[in-house]
């Protein structure tokens, strides 16, 4: 049985933030650049506060099963809750879409490999 790697993208958006909560956000903006996005377990948290108030989580999750990924989804929303509220940032529109790479179809290089790999 093969695992199935799944990755969950977590949208909302920031809720009545502080004006304290605005400027610790604000000054770890770096961290968080979108240009710095990556798919993690843990999740990764971007956004650009000074275009607009969303914000993305990216986080990487498997299983055994395709309909693993439900689960994985929901592990990933949740996680994204807690995030936000261990650190008492509003929130609202919270929703999530997940992907199964062994569903993704193949890029030009990939389909090229496997050509190759198989001639």
């Amino acid at each position: 049985m093969s695992t199935h790697t799944f990755r969950i993208t977590v949208r909302g958006v920031f809720e009545g933030l502080s004006t304290d909560q605005r400027t610790e956000l604000l000054a770890r903006a770096a961290e968080h650049d979108v240009l710095r996005a990556a798919f993690t377990p843990e999740g990764h948290l971007s956004y650009d506060l000074a275009a607009r108030a969303a914000f993305t989580f990216r986080f990487l999750d498997s299983g055994e099963e395709e309909e693993d990924i439900l689960e994985a989804s929901e592990r990933a929303e949740e996680a994204a809750r807690m995030w936000l509220t261990e650190r008492g940032y509003g929130y609202k529109n919270l929703r999530s879409q997940a992907e199964d790479l062994s569903q993704a179809p193949l890029g030009k290089r990939q389909r090229r490999a496997a050509a190759q790999k198989n001639a």
